[in-house]
């Protein structure tokens, strides 16, 4: 993204620097994951930040997944700063695989990596993050789309795809190896989201979710992390076939702009977005982040449970912003 970066930088420094103080959780672009009776929360910030739940509500800091940044950061973004972007996690052959991106501000001067744990434990004694590399990169004058907010997503075939991108010419998906660490080869890539047909390039933070026969492509349009003047929100398309097309209600293309409205802001919450969603114990939820009008639109985790409409759209209720309240637990 373009002046978004630069501000969610501060933004996610101060909050990573306070979160002991805080008593909510300060997250952005929040992905979740369980591990046995533990869930656990990603999120952009100096390393990677993450917390631990028994409960989705109470949570503890468990501080960085990088202690030292990644050391190809640097080669594919001279002037990355430590911010490690827009996390997203899964288990894929008995172990958890972590995607991050780096980047330049403002530039698609960027790279997405993944490292690989046998655990999220940070007390287990098999606790230990091994970064694998770079698995995608964007080159500014070769490349119109940016290598940054990766979500994997499974095709129910034994393959995995990589989508990713941020504003520039949309959203992308290409296809993994099977060791989930670069790109298949032959390489095949696909084009599922932009908004330039619409004078806007706005979109980016792809989440691909299945529900039933469809998948869902949930993605963030507006401006995020400008408090006041932040209009970030969720929109929603889907298809039969993973890679597309991804219609929204009204049968609109998002490769042409399309994207159905899942949530917005209302008067005590601002920027709503960068969701991943997920299915535990029979539910499915949402989670995202969102800033608080009456906490000077400090950014904070929200997890919702997500239902289904009658026509198969997902629906989340917007009264759960004030209902839902994280609460950080003190330091051990």
């Amino acid at each position: 993204m373009k002046l978004k970066l630069s501000a969610a930088a501060l933004l996610l420094g101060v909050a990573f620097l306070s979160a002991s103080a805080a008593k909510e959780v300060s997250v952005h672009d929040p992905v979740m994951a369980k591990e046995g009776g533990t869930y656990y929360v990603f999120s952009t910030g100096p390393g990677i930040t993450f917390y631990s739940s028994a409960n989705m509500k109470d949570w503890r800091l468990e501080g960085r997944v990088f202690h030292d940044q990644p050391v190809w950061a640097r080669r594919a973004a001279p002037s990355f700063d430590g911010h490690v972007w827009a996390p997203d996690v899964h288990v894929h052959n008995g172990q958890y695989y972590l995607y991050y991106s780096v980047s330049g501000f403002g530039k698609n001067t960027s790279g997405i990596g993944v490292t690989v744990n046998k655990t999220l434990n940070p007390r287990s004694p098999d606790y230990r993050w091994e970064d694998q590399g770079m698995v995608l990169q964007s080159v500014p004058g070769r490349d119109d789309w940016n290598a940054i907010d990766p979500n994997v997503v499974e095709d129910g075939k034994g393959g995995a795809w990589l989508v990713f991108g941020s504003f520039w010419s949309g959203l992308k998906m290409a296809r993994l190896n099977t060791d989930w660490t670069g790109l298949a080869e032959p390489q095949e890539w696909h084009a599922i989201a932009s908004r330039r047909s619409t004078g806007h390039d706005d979109v980016e933070a792809p989440f691909v979710f299945k529900k039933g026969g469809y998948y869902y492509l949930f993605a963030s349009f507006g401006l995020c992390c400008r408090k006041a003047d932040s209009t970030y929100y969720v929109v929603v398309g889907r298809s039969k076939d993973i890679t597309g097309p991804y219609l929204d209600k009204q049968g609109v293309d998002m490769l042409k702009g399309g994207g159905s409205t899942v949530i917005a802001g209302d008067k005590d919450w601002k920027a709503l977005g960068h969701n991943s969603a997920y299915t535990f114990d029979g539910k499915d939820y949402m989670v995202l982040h969102a800033y608080e009008t009456a906490d000077d639109y400090l950014q904070k985790l929200k997890i919702m449970e997500m239902k289904w409409d009658a026509q198969g759209w997902p629906v989340v209720d917007p009264a759960d912003l004030n209902k839902y309240r994280s609460n950080l637990l003190p330091a051990p």
